[in-house]
C-alpha cells in the first residue's frame, strides 16, 4: 500500500532524512518511532505531499506522489500532532468543510458523515463549537477529518498527546478498530501504546532507518540471551538445582515466592538454545509441576533506547 524508496530530504547543508526505504502492506498498523529530530515528521510530511523530497520516491496505492499528487492525497487521511481544527466552527460544519475540500460528493458524504461520527463517538457533540470541546474530543474530531473520503491510508502523528489515561485507552481502541479497514502509520512517543496496537515498528535515528521488524523479533536480535520467568511447585533448592543443570541455562535467580512451596525463578539461557522442553521434562520427571512460564523479552522502550543512543546500525 505504501512504498518508500531511497527517500532523502536536505534543508540546505542539513540532511533531515538519508536514503530511507520501507514498505507498509495493506491492513497493517505500523509504529513509526524515533527521538526528536530523527526525521519522523519530515518523512510523514513527504508521504502526505506537504513537502517534497530532495530525492527518492513515494508511492501510495500504486500512485507516485510527484506524478499523481491529487490521487495520492485522495488515498491518505492525515492527523498531525496539532489537529488542524477551526475553533469557531461546530463539529458538523467543520466536517462538512473537510468533505468539500476533499471533493466528496453530497450523496457519499451523507452516509459517510453519520458513520464517521458514530465511529469516533462525536455524534452527541456535532452541534457544539470546537473551541468549547475538551482536548480528548478535539482529538476525536481530528481523527474524524482524517477519515473523511474513506482513505485507504491513515497517518497519525502523536494521536494521544496531552490526553488523560482514559482518553488514551479510548483512542487506542479506536485505532485498533480502524486497522481492520485501513493501513495505518502511527507515530508516538508513548511506546506501550505502540506495542499494544502495532504489527511492526520502524525505528528511525539521525535520519536513517535503524530497524524494521516486530518488537518480538527485534528483542531476539538485540539480546545476547533469552530470559523468562518460571514458577514451580516444589522445594526451592531442588528445583533450582534442576534448572541450573539444564544444558544451555546460564543463570538462575529467585524472584519471589507467590505461594506455599511455590517459587518463581528468572532463568537466563543461551540466545540460540530453547531450554523449555528439557526444563519441562526434567521437572515433570521429578514431580515438580510448572505453574507459570513467561517470556521476558526486551521491552520496546529498551529496544528503542538501544537503537537510538548508539551509532545508527540497521537491524532488519
Amino acid at each position: 500500500m505504501i512504498e518508500i524508496q531511497n527517500l532523502t530530504k536536505d534543508y540546505g547543508r542539513i540532511r533531515a532524512i538519508d536514503d530511507v526505504s520501507f514498505t507498509v502492506g495493506k491492513g497493517e498498523i505500523v509504529g513509526f518511532l524515533g527521538p526528536n529530530g530523527a526525521g519522523k515528521t519530515t518523512t510523514m510530511n513527504i508521504i502526505t505531499g506537504f513537502i517534497s523530497s530532495t530525492s527518492g520516491s513515494v508511492r501510495v496505492a500504486g500512485y507516485d506522489i510527484l506524478e499523481n499528487p491529487v490521487e495520492v492525497k485522495r488515498h491518505i487521511g492525515y492527523l498531525p500532532e496539532q489537529p488542524p481544527l477551526y475553533p469557531d466552527m461546530t463539529v458538523s460544519e467543520f466536517l462538512d468543510f473537510c468533505a468539500d475540500l476533499k471533493k466528496v460528493t453530497a450523496r457519499e458524504w451523507k452516509n459517510q458523515k453519520k458513520d464517521i461520527m458514530e465511529l469516533v463517538k462525536i455524534t452527541h457533540v456535532s452541534h457544539r463549537l470546537i473551541k468549547n470541546l475538551s482536548k480528548g474530543y478535539k482529538q476525536r474530531v481530528g481523527l474524524a477529518q482524517a477519515l473523511v473520503g474513506s482513505p485507504d491510508v491513515l497517518i497519525l502523528d502523536e494521536p494521544t498527546v496531552g490526553l488523560d489515561p482514559k482518553q488514551i485507552m479510548e483512542i487506542r481502541k479506536l485505532i485498533k478498530a480502524l486497522g481492520k479497514n485501513h493501513t495505518i502509520i502511527l507515530s508516538s512517543h508513548i511506546l506501550p501504546e505502540v506495542s499494544a496496537v502495532c504489527d511492526r515498528v520502524i525505528i528511525i535515528n539521525k535520519g536513517r532507518i535503524a530497524a524494521i521488524d516486530t518488537p518480538e523479533n527485534l528483542s531476539k536480535k538485540l539480546s545476547d540471551f533469552s530470559r523468562f520467568t518460571i514458577t514451580v511447585a516444589g522445594p526451592e533448592s531442588k528445583v533450582r538445582e534442576i534448572l541450573e543443570g539444564v544444558e544451555g541455562v546460564k543463570d538462575v535467580e529467585i524472584s519471589g515466592s507467590p505461594g506455599e512451596d511455590e517459587t518463581c525463578f528468572i532463568v537466563e539461557a543461551d540466545k540460540d538454545s530453547d531450554v523449555r522442553r528439557p526444563i519441562f521434562n526434567q521437572l515433570a520427571s521429578a514431580g515438580y509441576p510448572i505453574l507459570e512460564l513467561k517470556s521476558m523479552n526486551l521491552s520496546l522502550e529498551e529496544i528503542f533506547l538501544q537503537l537510538t543512543t548508539t551509532e545508527v546500525k540497521e537491524v532488519v
